[in-house]
């Protein structure tokens, strides 16, 4: 026998997929819309997996609270930047050096603000909004992203990642599986 659960959270983010091409005979026309600065109301469903119960339960779903929290206080509201998006250094001048980055271990980056200590609110505010990876931050590689993370964590208590999807929309959705 399998089990499986699933949670999911809601945030809203900003991206642009700089590496987007079409073929005009599946598109219908060559606009290239994710290429543009644009964003999302996004969901993503974290499903977890086991073949025996602990308790009754796989786990219990208040072990991915900590999963509420990072979406809550790192992607939500935030444009997800690409360090190799060749409008980087006219988006964020001042952080085209990795150094002017703090690194966090689940793959992303952050400006640093000291930096800016001096600058006006509306300038320290705009820095602020972004997170950046090291990818095209597609609807796939967003989902893998996430399931590398929740995989890492949850890989603690012994609990077993069986996939992540990821809606970009109501009706457009990425999925990653284990």
């Amino acid at each position: 026998m399998k089990w499986e659960i699933s949670k999911q959270f809601d945030f809203c983010y900003g991206h642009r997929v700089w590496s987007q091409s079409l073929d005009k005979s599946f598109a219908l026309d060559d606009c290239l819309e994710c290429r543009h600065l644009h964003g999302h109301q996004g969901k993503v469903i974290v499903h977890l997996s086991s073949d025996s119960l602990k308790d009754g339960m796989i786990t219990d779903f208040k072990h991915l609270n900590w999963f509420k929290k990072f979406i809550d206080d790192t992607i939500d509201h935030k444009f997800i930047l690409d360090l190799n998006d060749p409008l980087y250094s006219t988006i964020l001048p001042t952080y085209t050096d990795k150094a002017d980055l703090i690194y966090f271990d689940d793959n992303f980056y952050i400006p640093n603000i000291d930096k800016l200590k001096e600058e006006p609110d509306h300038i320290r505010e705009y820095i602020e909004s972004f997170v950046v990876v090291d990818f095209v931050p597609t609807s796939e590689n967003l989902a893998k992203w996430f399931l590398d993370i929740v995989s890492k964590k949850m890989a603690k208590l012994d609990i077993k990642l069986c996939k992540v999807e990821l809606y970009e929309t109501p009706k457009s959705k990425a999925v990653v599986s284990v």
